[in-house]
């Protein structure tokens, strides 16, 4: 049987956009073998303080972009982990789905565990739980891939691995995935492009793009689920 497959690397409570690419494939890969980006998204995000977006901070321990995913560690005490935790708490305990989001990702933030990429991979599938997505997730790192290859290349390689008929990216990595080539392998591209999503921020004019942690906090579930499916395949 010949599937849909999605690949990204990991983030830190990443868009609602990340969530309807794996919600859109039967499979799903973790690239966790790839090199951490500084000032990134993989260990940072978004929520909504006073109506404006601000960063909270995942904090890692000598961090480098010469350094893959999986070789970054977390600086997880306590201290930095309550700071997470009580800035989220400042900034929705007023919102209307606190009580059942709050302890969701309480649980995920205090996971005893030091790696980042296997800290995000909990996270993803945690959140994957909470949103009833049942995409069957992989990690890179764990896939028996052909050596030597980067970029396109190693995409295809895991495709084909992963028996994929369907491959789909973020709209944002259009420039870098050739048709021709898809096509030359049996496999079709399409990108995924997020329709305007809007909901009710309390009081706040609308701030888009937040972290997954404000579509939660104020929304329940159903609608979310709605949302994960308001997007268009673009070639």
């Amino acid at each position: 049987m010949r599937e849909k497959v999605g690949i990204m690397q990991p983030y830190f409570f990443p868009y609602i956009g990340y969530w309807q690419l794996i919600n859109a494939v039967d499979r799903y890969v973790i690239r966790n073998d790839v090199n951490f980006i500084k000032g990134g998204w993989i260990h940072r995000n978004k929520i909504l303080i006073n109506g404006e977006g601000h960063f909270i901070n995942l904090p890692l321990r000598k961090a480098s972009s010469n350094k893959y995913i999986n070789e970054i560690e977390i600086l997880n005490d306590a201290s930095n982990i309550n700071k997470i935790l009580r800035k989220i708490e400042s900034a929705y305990r007023k919102a209307p789905y606190y009580q059942d989001v709050f302890p969701v990702l309480e649980k995920i933030i205090t996971q005893d565990e030091e790696n980042l990429a296997k800290y995000l991979q909990y996270l993803i599938k945690e959140i994957c739980r909470y949103l009833s997505i049942e995409t069957k997730i992989y990690v890179a790192s764990e896939i028996e891939m052909t050596p030597g290859l980067k970029g396109q290349d190693r995409v295809i390689d895991i495709c084909k691995i992963l028996q994929a008929e369907l491959y789909i990216n973020a709209i944002g990595g259009k420039e870098l995935y050739s048709h021709e080539e898809f096509n030359n392998q049996g496999m079709q591209l399409r990108f995924l492009k997020t329709s305007d999503i809007m909901y009710h921020q309390a009081k706040n004019e609308f701030v888009p793009n937040l972290s997954i942690i404000d579509v939660m906090m104020f929304n329940e579930q159903k609608k979310i689920k709605e949302m994960l499916n308001k997007y268009e395949l673009v070639e």
